[in-house]
């Protein structure tokens, strides 16, 4: 007993010098901790979130920025399609074309405009009175009205539309003060972020909704510009209203949906905010927007191009065509080069670089990275307007490129071959004869072509594809990249110099 005693006693002794020394320390740690450095305060969204789980409620959030948020009842006029006669009548009396005109299924008397309403959605972006919306809601619009939350109606005027990005900005007058919102700067969304979208579904006005971004950079089709995809429920009606980030930031404007029936399923895109933030201010600057050109014709790179140039990633865009008297022709662009960055951002393909230039404003100064003979090296453009007819992407590509080896019969050019290729250049030998079963054939070649050129060789006679090619073999080149003019213009191809190995795989 004694001994369990001491035991006990000691234990006690131990656990309350333990005790002492904890305390101590939390005296101490609170001595030394003060206003001055305390870790800065984060900021606190107005949607405050359980750790972990979802908010507690969007409340807050909602009843902040809604009233910045609008209906938008259009009244739209289009113009009626003409009536076509059958054939051989437009030589008829107006009599009796007037009669046949009547006999139309659906066309008895005069072709009046066709009238309709459509519904969309907005919010003010300034304190003065204007709305964004998708130029989609307002394009035929003969009467514009905006409805606030409040009730209160304004008569509309339209400032400016843009139909690539699917934006337009319109103007409402008061005499006192709007609520407004503004787009998010610097802000990266990333997937599962949560989001909050209000509109006016079916015209329901003020309805909101929640969500998380399932996607970004999304490509659907509707020219260069990417979208981010959410979650949150959008139905007809919603178009032009806001995305929001739980800090009350507009990170999107609400363009489509995706679905098979017109009602939500999930899949909404919205316009990003570094988009709409820049052609809106334009809109309201310029009523119209001016895009970036470089004035170049440009393809993604494939893996053969890629090998041909020694790149280790399929990165960047590669210039089949350098417009003359253009931005990029008087900073020294030449055919061949490959874009890798611009103004220190990788280029990831064509369409990348495409949307990146038609970002910038006329007359900025841009520095692009490019590669060229193997070495890089950098060109600073003014970038120029971009023509209404001439894009810098050249989807259309005459040329597919696949895979493999070459089966080539070479040639000289005459001057029926260079007249018929629209060929004003010195260079050049002909394609006379491609073996079905070749690489060649396979990577669009075709007799009637002509080479131009093939790695940095320019190619004026036959004897020269084979030294290039021999050159290339000794570099420890996978690949060597063909500068091909065909009726549709130049385009740059590669071919494969390690045909074994690729069998093998």
């Amino acid at each position: 007993m004694k001994l369990r005693l001491i035991r006990s006693t000691a234990l006690l002794h131990a656990l309350s010098r333990m005790t002492l020394a904890i305390g101590l320390a939390g005296s101490l740690a609170l001595a030394t901790t003060s206003p001055a450095t305390a870790a800065p305060a984060k900021p606190i969204p107005f949607a405050a979130a359980l750790s972990p789980g979802a908010p507690t409620s969007f409340a807050d959030l909602i009843e902040e920025i809604s009233p910045a948020v609008v209906s938008i009842n259009v009244e739209t006029r289009e113009k009626a399609p003409n009536v076509q006669l059958p054939e051989g009548l437009d030589q008829l009396p107006e009599q009796f074309r007037d009669f046949f005109r009547r006999q139309q299924p659906g066309r008895s008397g005069p072709q009046r405009p066709r009238e309709g309403r459509a519904l969309g959605s907005g919010f003010l972006i300034s304190k003065t009175g204007h709305v964004v919306t998708n130029n989609h809601v307002v394009e035929h619009a003969s009467k514009i009205t905006v409805t606030m939350g409040d009730g209160r109606e304004f008569d509309a005027e339209l400032v400016g539309r843009d139909q690539q990005t699917d934006l337009a900005v319109i103007k409402i007058e008061d005499s006192k003060d709007f609520p407004y919102v503004s787009f998010a700067h610097d802000i990266k969304l990333r997937v599962g972020d949560w989001v909050v979208a209000v509109g006016n579904p079916f015209g329901l006005g003020g309805t909101a909704t929640a969500g998380i971004v399932s996607a970004t950079g999304r490509e659907i089709g509707r020219g260069a510009y990417d979208f981010v995809q959410i979650d949150a429920s959008i139905n007809r009606g919603n178009s032009g209203g806001p995305t929001f980030d739980l800090y009350g930031n507009v990170v999107g404007v609400n363009s489509q949906i995706l679905s098979p029936t017109g009602g939500n399923i999930g899949i909404g895109f919205a316009i990003p905010a570094r988009v709409a933030d820049k052609v809106t201010r334009e809109l309201i600057d310029k009523g119209s927007v001016t895009r970036g050109y470089l004035g170049v014709n440009i393809q993604s790179i494939d893996r053969d191009l890629a090998d041909s140039e020694g790149l280790k990633e399929r990165e960047g865009a590669l210039v089949a065509k350098v417009y003359a008297d253009s931005p990029a022709d008087k900073a020294g662009f030449k055919t061949g080069d490959i874009v890798l960055k611009l103004d220190g951002k990788a280029i990831e393909d064509s369409r990348d670089l495409t949307r990146k230039v038609g970002e910038l404003f006329v007359g900025q100064k841009a520095k692009f990275q490019i590669l060229r003979d193997g070495k890089r090296r950098y060109l600073t453009v003014s970038i120029g307007k971009r023509p209404e007819r001439i894009g810098e992407d050249s989807s259309d590509d005459p040329i597919e490129p696949e895979i493999d080896e070459f089966g080539l019969e070479l040639g000289s050019l005459g001057d029926e071959d260079r007249e018929r290729l629209s060929l004003d250049e010195d260079r050049g030998v002909l394609v006379e004869r491609v073996e079905r079963d070749g690489t060649a054939f396979k990577k669009g070649i075709r007799a009637g072509n002509a080479l131009l050129a093939a790695g940095s060789t320019d190619l004026n006679a036959p004897k020269d594809f084979e030294r290039a090619v021999t050159a290339a073999r000794k570099a420890g080149r996978k690949a060597i990249r063909i500068l091909v003019q065909n009726r549709n213009g130049q385009l740059f191809t590669a071919l494969r110099l390690d045909e074994k190995e690729t069998d093998e795989d």
